[in-house]
């Protein structure tokens, strides 16, 4: 036999010595793998579950509490079952459709109610001191006074109007225009009332303290300050509210109803613009 023959065959012979050896040493192993337990391990779960009680099974459960519930039955006292009569409609009252109807007649005629009780009063005139009624705007000194200081006009907001002097030496012509004539007893207290829109196109009409006028910054209608017309595209003068004087001194502006203003043309004061306009131009009918 050649030496190399002999070589081959030791080799061969030490491959199967470490073969059995390694499979020897992975048997005696603890651990074969990752998550497998040991002999000793699996030895000891076997003691212990030998000490743990066994716990009964579901059946075993649902055979007590039936047990249970048969034994608490108590048997029914004898006698032939009752047989069901119905109520009369007249000792229930009504049926539900007879509650949705009349649930259906009271909550419309309720809202009819209200919304027609709502229209009355919004159209009901009111005796509050705020526009749409009489509205009282103070002694009459005192708003004398007030004008003198605030260069000739005095603006009430709750009244929508402005209040300036009338003078007495106009009253003569003031009595030959029928569109004063409710104006009248105002007028002789020495007050009257404009209505703040304009007749043109309703724009609120500001006074202008350098002319003494009022302007209307819409398209450009003038009034004197008594709001007869002066110029502008305006149809006639300023309205106005009637205006009365208690004995007492209260000033109390009648808003309930407008007053048409003079035609135009209609000039019982004689007053021109004192001083510049706000506005351009200078006056004259358009």
């Amino acid at each position: 036999m050649s030496s190399s023959a002999v070589i081959a065959i030791a080799v061969a012979a030490i491959t199967v010595l470490a073969a059995i050896v390694m499979l020897t040493a992975a048997r005696r192993s603890d651990v074969r793998g990752a998550g497998a337990l040991s002999r000793e391990t699996i030895r000891r779960d076997r003691d212990a579950e030998i000490d743990i009680p066994v716990a009964p099974t579901g059946r075993a459960v649902e055979r007590a509490a039936v047990a249970a519930r048969s034994s608490a039955l108590v048997a029914g006292a004898g006698g032939s079952p009752m047989i069901w009569i119905p109520p009369d409609d007249e000792d229930v009252g009504f049926n539900r459709r007879q509650f949705l109807n009349r649930a259906s007649v009271t909550l419309m005629s309720t809202s009819l109610a209200t919304f027609g009780l709502a229209c009355i009063a919004f159209l009901w005139p009111t005796s509050a001191p705020v526009f749409g009624g009489k509205v009282n705007l103070g002694k009459l000194d005192e708003i004398l006074g007030t004008i003198r200081s605030s260069g000739g006009f005095f603006y009430a907001s709750n009244a929508r109007s402005y209040v300036t002097v009338y003078p007495s030496e106009a009253l003569p012509k003031a009595k030959g225009v029928k569109e004063y004539a409710q104006l009248i007893g105002g007028m002789e207290s020495g007050v009257i009332a404009m209505y703040q829109k304009c007749p043109h196109l309703g724009c609120r009409v500001p006074q202008c303290n350098s002319s003494q006028w009022f302007e209307c910054p819409c398209h450009g209608s003038q009034y004197n300050r008594v709001g007869e017309k002066k110029g502008g595209p305006a149809p006639r003068g300023m309205d106005h509210f009637a205006v009365t004087v208690s004995p007492s001194g209260d000033v109390v502006v009648d808003t309930s109803t407008v007053f048409a203003g003079a035609p135009i043309g209609t000039n019982t004061t004689g007053q021109e613009a004192e001083g510049p306009h706000c506005l351009s131009g200078t006056g004259g009918h358009g």
